[in-house]
C-alpha cells in the first residue's frame, strides 16, 4: 500500500502541506516499512489546473490514499476517479500523519474545499469602494475592485450642478 501526502518539504520530517494542488512536494510512504519517495510538485506554479495535473501525477504512482490539509474540487474528482481515499484537515508532521493514519485516526470523506460544503473560491462580485459603489469583477473570494460606475446609486456618485 501506498500513501502520498502534500508536504512542505522532501522528507518524513516536513509539515504537511495545507494545499493538495499547490505544495511544493509529495511524499509517498509505504506505511508498513515508512521507506518514502519523495517528488516534486511540478504544477505548483502552474496558472491553472495545478490540483489536476498534481492528482494525475500522484495516480500515476499508485496511491491509494491521499493525506492533506485540503484538497479543492478538481483534484478530488481525479483521485477519487481513481480509487484514491481523500483525507483532508491534515496537519502536522509527514511521519505522524502516516502513523495516525496507520492507527486508524484518520477517516476519508471530507468535503473538499471549494466543494459543496465549503465556499466558493473562484471569480465573484465584490464591493466597490469608488465614489459611486459600483459593483467590481474580483478573482476570488468577492473581491472586487470596485471598478462599476455606479453612477447615482451611491454618496457623491452622482452629477453636480456647476457652482
Amino acid at each position: 500500500m501506498k500513501i502520498v501526502i502534500s508536504a512542505t518539504g522532501n522528507n518524513l520530517d516536513a509539515e504537511v502541506d495545507p494545499r493538495f494542488g499547490r505544495c511544493p512536494y509529495f511524499i509517498i510512504v509505504d506505511p508498513d516499512t515508512m521507506q518514502f519517495e519523495a517528488v516534486a510538485n511540478e504544477s505548483a506554479m502552474a496558472s491553472g489546473g495545478a490540483g489536476i495535473a498534481a492528482a494525475q501525477v500522484v495516480v500515476g504512482k499508485g496511491v491509494e490514499a491521499a493525506l492533506t490539509g485540503s484538497c479543492g474540487p478538481n483534484a478530488t474528482q481525479v483521485l477519487s476517479g481513481a480509487g484514491v481515499n481523500i483525507v483532508t484537515g491534515v496537519s502536522g508532521k509527514v511521519k505522524d500523519a502516516v502513523q495516525s493514519y496507520q492507527a486508524g485516526k484518520l477517516q476519508p470523506g471530507a468535503p473538499p474545499a471549494g466543494g459543496s460544503a465549503g465556499q466558493g473560491l473562484g471569480p465573484g462580485m465584490g464591493r466597490g469602494m469608488g465614489r459611486g459603489g459600483g459593483m467590481g469583477k474580483g478573482m476570488g473570494g468577492g473581491m472586487g475592485r470596485g471598478g462599476g460606475m455606479g453612477r447615482g446609486m451611491g454618496r457623491g456618485g452622482g452629477m453636480r450642478p456647476p457652482a
